[in-house]
């Protein structure tokens, strides 16, 4: 996440936002009450209104469908534009939670708050997408670590782990192939993992073939 993250009281005034925005380079703001607890997000397209409305005339079906977008285009203040509930995720969460909040709710960030939803930064799409820069060495570790030596005990010495482009390949013998379908899910869990191949098997078994990134 960014932090700290650039923030604006409810009673800022819509000009300061437009200023905060592009002096920032940011395309939202978080809304924060005196003791720093978020009250809400006021992003670009809850400024836009205000520009959209000037001059046009609306039916009254468009009045009542743009209902809450004419309420912005009246507002001036952060409180009165501001969008809310704020989207947030806990400092703890993980990546693929923070991934799927901004799927469904459609938003390009996430404002990280505590137990007190105090703000403690921001996520963006881009800091997301970083989690594939980690090194090859590091995602190999951990899948020796957390996958192999866990499930595969008795083989782990013996199978080969390697890991090229994001992609991990698990090589070897293994004591029970039932739970070969285990270690592919957890491999794919591990933050920075894109695909999985497996060429794991018994001792008297075929090896399992590739596993696709889902």
């Amino acid at each position: 996440m960014t932090a700290p993250a650039v923030t604006v009281g409810r009673d800022a005034r819509f000009k300061e936002l437009v200023r905060v925005m592009d002096e920032r380079h940011v395309s939202a703001v978080p809304v924060v009450s005196g003791e720093g607890r978020v009250v809400g997000v006021v992003s670009e397209a809850d400024l836009l209104p205000k520009e959209e409305f000037r001059d046009r005339e609306l039916t009254r079906f468009e009045r009542i469908q743009r209902r809450s977008d004419l309420t912005k285009a009246e507002g001036m203040t952060a409180e009165e534009v501001m969008s809310t509930p704020a989207v947030t995720v806990r400092p703890d969460d993980t990546l693929a939670l923070a991934a799927r909040r901004m799927a469904v709710h459609h938003v390009k960030r996430l404002l990280v708050v505590d137990d007190a939803d105090r703000l403690r930064g921001v996520v963006s799409r881009g800091d997301l997408l970083k989690v594939f820069l980690r090194s090859g060495e590091d995602i190999e570790e951990e899948v020796r670590r957390t996958v192999v030596s866990y499930l595969f005990p008795m083989h782990a010495h013996a199978i080969h782990v390697s890991v090229g482009d994001g992609i991990v390949t698990l090589r070897g013998p293994v004591h029970d192939t039932s739970l070969i379908w285990v270690a592919e899910r957890l491999v794919h869990g591990i933050e920075g993992v894109v695909g999985v191949e497996l060429q794991l098997s018994g001792e008297d078994s075929r090896p399992v073939g590739t596993c696709p990134a889902e």
